[in-house]
């Protein structure tokens, strides 16, 4: 964000100042203590924090960041409006910039991106724009990020623009962190009226690379399309940025901080989130099996946002060793490493898992914690197969113990959840991918587990995915059936659990092929040729040895509010249950990612040893053909294939 100063320059000012000692009081519940906080002296990039408007060097305050970042004067001068009680706010003119649409899960772009003039500070402005006042007027917000390059500048940005705008209370993570799940999980124990993510989620980080920004509404869940699209059309129409003349709050210090009506309080990222897990899960059950001499157990936090919750929780609460813990410290930029924890990105827990002595058990979680992948000793669980396991076992998570309201998945996801729920006699529903669709199901009392293939499982405990309640719900079912195993005993392994799940409910083979970054154009053509070519289609169909059930673009209503969400993607279902499904994912922050989709379900159990890939050769090369992917995107092969 660049902040408006009265000048006529178009160059870039470099500001210096430093921002003279002053007292703050810390209130937290059990102490109080005073500090000074002191400005450093280099230029930070931030957004507007002190008196006048009219100087040639404008203060500006970062006491978390160094990277001296040029700051782009305006050609319009600042005028001070309507303000909270003993706050200055200062309307920064600003006109509409393109490109600022959110996606499935916000809006995301190249950090360069946010970083040009007024990109970032127009779409908050927009959102407060977009929002009934008493969803924020002297109401508490909570924000938080995974830590990447970026965030505790926006943070900045975002406090001042929040308090520009009349709100009473920000509860921000320490050093700007808040998993993706904890601010939705704090949003909901606080009472707050919504939040901020700043995350790109599994997306790499670094001054090359991606940013993001989303807002949870006050049940935790992510913003519905409703608010997304009035966001997008303020920014369209935007022409000014109501600013708050503050200095930048020390984000690495717990506490309160006033500035007359308004304030900000930095909290542990940590607690209210692991408070949530113990009265969720039975840690002495799992404490238990991480005890045991021959169970062995890694979790790879990908240098993300989990790094600060996996010593907290594993280590600390139950008991596995320190170095158990791979990648544990939040980075930047990740370690330079792509934070998505599936079976190309996470290469080096993969090979681990795979070795010759590996592990019995493994995890590792994305760039913003809400993402999980499940290793057995050599052996992987699709997500897919993840949440139907968790939903078949919920028995062994004291949360479920009066069972579970019902199920969903996304369409994309294999059917294995609905012959879970159809075995246990539960509500289910199918959604488009996006976390917002299951919140209205859970709000309604309806939902209790859901899972997405793309790596995300969660329940109603928040509104979000949540990478650490997956891992410790499988750790759950692992320790309840090797409760009364006695020490040195063989113990029932992720491999077993699972292939008994397939021995009872059949083994839905699927497989997902990413094609990232492709030339937007001839992905929207390709999709276009699809629509085409579904609109033309009949039952009965012949491609290949399969013949078609139906052909759609997935259209969902949803049963609680009755909104429509349509062209959600492609899909062609064959008699046999088959399924080919293609659509265009909305998190990428550059081009356009192609995601193809392919699932058999094999009731034969002498059939589900075989590999995935083998098992559906057939259908992956029809898949291949019907949509002339090639010739479209001129892609060869897949980025990824999970």
């Amino acid at each position: 964000m660049h902040t408006m100063a009265s000048s006529s320059s178009s160059s870039c000012l470099k500001l210096d100042t430093v921002f003279s000692s002053t007292i703050f009081k810390l209130k937290r519940s059990n102490a109080t203590a005073n500090f000074n906080m002191v400005s450093p002296k280099n230029p930070s990039f931030s957004a507007l924090s002190s008196s006048s408007m009219f100087s040639s060097k404008l203060p500006f305050f970062n006491t978390s960041h160094s990277h001296s970042l040029p700051i782009k004067a305006s050609s319009s001068s600042s005028t001070a409006v309507a303000e909270p009680e003993g706050i200055k706010v200062n309307s920064v003119p600003t006109k509409p910039i393109e490109g600022q649409k959110t996606g499935t899960s916000g809006l995301r772009k190249k950090v360069k991106v946010f970083m040009e003039e007024n990109y970032l500070a127009n779409w908050i402005q927009a959102l407060f724009n977009s929002l009934p006042p008493e969803d924020y007027k002297n109401g508490l917000l909570v924000l938080g990020g995974d830590g990447r390059y970026f965030n505790k500048e926006a943070a900045q940005i975002i406090i001042k623009i929040a308090a520009g705008n009349g709100v009473g209370k920000i509860l921000v993570g320490k050093e700007g962190i808040l998993s993706t799940p904890a601010v939705s999980a704090v949003i909901r124990k606080q009472k707050a009226n919504g939040g901020f993510i700043m995350s790109a989620s599994h997306n790499p980080g670094g001054p090359e690379y991606d940013w993001g920004i989303k807002f949870n509404y006050n049940s935790g869940q992510p913003a519905p399309e409703s608010i997304t699209d009035k966001i997008y059309g303020n920014t369209l129409s935007i022409t000014e940025i109501k600013m708050a003349d503050i200095p930048d709050v020390d984000l690495s210090r717990l506490g309160v901080t006033k500035y007359g009506s308004f304030s900000v309080e930095v909290v542990d990222p940590v607690s209210d989130y692991l408070e949530l897990m113990e009265n969720v899960f039975d840690f002495d059950l799992i404490k238990s099996l991480l005890s045991r001499a021959n169970f062995r157990f890694i979790f790879d936090a990908m240098h993300a946002v989990t790094g600060a919750y996996a010593k907290p929780i594993f280590v600390d609460k139950l008991g596995a060793s320190a170095d158990s813990i791979l990648n544990g410290v939040p980075l930047e930029d990740f370690g330079h490493g792509h934070p998505d924890p599936n079976l190309t990105y996470a290469k080096d827990l993969v090979n681990i898992m795979y070795g010759a002595n590996g592990p019995d058990f493994g995890a590792a979680s994305d760039g913003d914690g809400d993402r999980n992948m499940i290793l057995g000793k050599g052996f992987f669980v699709t997500p897919s197969d993840s949440v139907a396991v968790i939903a078949a076992n919920a028995q062994a998570i004291p949360y479920f113990k009066s069972g579970p309201k019902g199920l969903a998945r996304s369409m994309p996801t294999s059917g294995a959840l609905d012959r879970v729920a159809a075995k246990l006699n539960l509500p289910f529903f199918e959604v488009p991918t996006g976390w917002k669709f299951f919140g209205n199901l859970m709000d309604a009392g309806k939902l209790s587990v859901c899972g997405e293939e793309s790596f995300g499982t969660g329940s109603d405990h928040i509104r979000e995915k949540d990478g650490i309640w997956a891992v410790l719900a499988w750790l759950s079912i692992i320790a309840h059936r090797n409760k009364d195993k006695k020490p040195g005993e063989k113990l029932v392994s992720v491999s077993d659990v699972v292939k008994e799940h397939w021995a009872t409910y059949g083994r839905n083979f699927f497989s997902r092929y990413d094609y990232e970054e492709c030339e937007s154009e001839g992905a929207n053509k390709m999709i276009a040729y699809l629509r085409d070519l579904i609109s033309k289609s009949k039952p009965g169909d012949k491609y290949g040895h399969y013949a078609l059930r139906f052909a759609d673009d997935f259209t969902y209503t949803d049963p609680v509010d009755g909104s429509v969400a349509s062209k959600q993607g492609v899909r062609f279902v064959f008699t046999d249950g088959s399924r080919i499904i293609f659509r265009l994912s909305g998190t990428g922050s550059a081009g356009a990612t192609v995601r193809m989709y392919i699932e058999q379900f094999e009731p034969d159990a002498s059939k589900h040893e075989l590999d995935a890939q083998t098992a559906l050769k057939p259908l992956i090369d029809l898949a291949l053909s019907v949509s002339k992917l090639k010739d479209f995107t001129g892609r060869e092969k897949p980025t990824v294939i999970t």
